[in-house]
């Protein structure tokens, strides 16, 4: 009986086509996931030769004058995407993955991008998370939504009641053939991915296929409890649909609301305005007062005096410094503030499954915007390195020797990847036990006619 009804169902024309749409929209977005990957590693290969030729040219003309070079020269810091970026593009579409600093004023430089289409950046990337999130629902809805009012409705339940040992068993072959029809395709795409985009068998590929495996679950049992209700097809579909809205559009979309409101940024503002005018303010204050803050802050360089009657480069880089200092608080208050909403937005998700999925592909893919924000961090301490290896050869105006610049090469920020199992699985377990559960009951009291 169950390969009667898998054949019966995959010979419904209508079935074909949502699966072959469905095929055709996951393989397109597996191969942009590749284009974005391949456009992030050519990023990091020009970084790579462009900034060894930017200081090649800086030093060969103003190598002598070690405070004017660093002036111009940029660092690149780089932030490489992983192979499993490219199932899930997350924020890496909107945060630069490379970021090129120079030793001055880091506030004016970190938040720096590149300039996209608005467009663009408003329809955002069809990427295989989005498929799977957004898409395969809308597939299984269109697939369960009649599976027990088509019976009733074409007067075939009492028939199929009494050639078979039990109905409620024919609902679950039913379901269950729907199920593997689904997950062979979802597996299929998996395959097709790990193909073509090169993507390691690690923990994090495993996490990310059994969320996807656990998501669909909660939506076939979604459906399920929906089936019990033993209601219309009309109603049925019309619910599903509803709940599909709710759950992929506006508890998101609320969600986000609540958590600008509740944690508004007005620092973001006043950290620009504070670090400019830290560093502009300072031309016209007395240089001991300027020297005096930037020695509580690096005390080890209170042995370098600024001349009162004359520019030099180490009262200059005090002043730069000095916009960073005062605009301290502000940066901190911000990066704050939205740690406080991606926090609050992942304990939402745990009871809304959509925003759940979508957040932890994007944490397993390292394109999230903690690891935005963690790049951040590492910038700040990639640019205090340079700052402390280069501003001895600034204030005792000593030039590097030549050899030492073939040393400055991009970095590569570190990342230690752990799966938080239990986070990531356990809120798709619980809402779909929930769910089959509610629906088994109902299904007890289910009444054919």
């Amino acid at each position: 009986m169950y390969r009667l009804i898998i054949k019966q169902f995959i010979r419904s024309r209508a079935v074909v086509v949502t699966l072959s749409l469905l095929f055709i929209m996951g393989v397109v977005s597996i191969f942009i996931g590749r284009q974005f990957i391949e456009h992030e590693q050519r990023s990091i290969e020009q970084v790579t030769q462009h900034q060894h030729d930017h200081i090649e040219r800086n030093v060969k003309y103003h190598g002598e004058n070690v405070g004017l070079l660093l002036y111009y020269l940029r660092f690149a810091l780089i932030n490489k995407p992983t192979e499993l970026a490219g199932l899930s593009i997350g924020q890496r579409d909107i945060n630069p993955s490379v970021q090129r600093v120079t030793i001055r004023n880091l506030e004016a430089q970190k938040y720096d991008t590149d300039l996209q289409n608005p467009a663009s950046l408003m329809y955002g990337n069809l990427d295989f998370g989005f498929v799977v999130v957004y898409l395969f629902p809308l597939v299984i809805i269109a697939l369960i939504f009649n599976l027990l009012s088509d019976e009733k409705e074409n007067a075939t339940a009492k028939l199929v009641s009494i050639q078979s040992q039990s109905f409620r068993r024919y609902l679950f072959v039913k379901l269950s053939a729907r199920a593997v029809v689904v997950y062979t395709m979802l597996f299929i795409l998996f395959g097709i991915a790990i193909v073509v985009l090169n993507l390691p068998l690690d923990a994090a590929l495993l996490a990310f296929v059994i969320v996807s495996v656990l998501y669909l679950a909660f939506w076939f049992a979604l459906c399920f409890w929906i089936t019990s209700l033993q209601k219309s097809s009309n109603y049925s579909a019309l619910a599903l649909l509803s709940l599909w809205l709710v759950l992929a559009i506006v508890l998101p979309a609320a969600v986000n609301s609540y958590v600008s409101n509740k944690f508004p940024v007005p620092e973001s503002l006043s950290t620009f305005i504070k670090q400019r005018d830290g560093y502009h303010q300072k031309w016209d204050v007395d240089k001991g007062v300027t020297m005096e803050k930037f020695y509580n802050h690096y005390p080890q360089f209170r042995k370098y005096v600024a001349p009162d009657d004359e520019f030099s480069y180490t009262w200059y880089y005090a002043m730069q410094q000095m916009g960073d200092d005062e605009a301290r608080y502000d940066s901190w208050a911000m990066r704050s503030k939205i740690r406080q909403r991606e926090y609050t937005s992942r304990w939402w998700a745990s009871f809304v499954p959509t925003m759940h999925a979508h957040l932890s592909f994007n944490e397993l893919s390292r394109s999230s915007l903690e690891n935005h924000l963690t790049f951040l961090d590492q910038t700040n301490a990639f640019h205090e390195k340079l700052r402390l290896y280069f501003y001895p050869y600034i204030f005792d105006n000593k030039p590097l020797p030549k050899d030492a610049w073939d040393s400055f090469t991009p970095e590569y920020t570190e990342h230690v990847q752990s799966v938080p199992w239990v986070s990531t699985l356990l809120p798709l377990v619980i809402v779909t036990a929930i769910f089959v559960l509610i629906a088994v009951f109902n299904m007890r009291k289910l009444v054919l006619h």
